[in-house]
């Protein structure tokens, strides 16, 4: 396989267990996974795009009038794997909707899907993005 880049989306979570837990301590269990206890938890993520290392370099090269925009999605160079959550949804979107109309393809395409995913995380905040080099 050559140089990729995956992204990955959280599709679900679900809670390893071993008994039901009584419908009167569910919404305590989901409160508590609300405010981060994920004890138990199992994230299941699910592939969105997937682009070669090299592309994905001059594909963020578009966004580099943003700099802390660019330096986000650079760092996976370095640490091989990055996650974007609902914090970084507004730096990341206005830094690829300022650029989008001066790109080609494929970068406009990915583009327009990593705006997609920004639009849901803004709908399900506990949504959000694995980005990973796979070398």
């Amino acid at each position: 396989m050559a140089d990729q880049v995956l992204f990955y989306s959280l599709n679900q979570k679900f809670v390893e267990q071993e008994t039901d837990i009584p419908p009167q301590a569910e919404q305590v269990m989901y409160y508590s996974l609300a405010i981060g206890h994920h004890v138990g938890v199992i994230d299941c993520l699910k592939s969105v795009l997937t682009c070669p290392t090299d592309e994905y370099m001059h594909w963020i090269d578009y966004i580099s009038a943003t700099p802390e925009a660019h330096a986000k999605l650079a760092r996976l160079l370095k640490f091989g794997e990055i996650s974007i959550d609902i914090t970084h949804v507004n730096l990341l979107a206005n830094a690829f909707m300022q650029q989008r109309d001066k790109m080609v393809s494929p970068y406009k395409e990915w583009t327009e899907t990593l705006l997609q995913l920004f639009q849901a995380m803004t709908k399900e905040p506990a949504m959000y993005l694995m980005i990973k080099r796979v070398k």
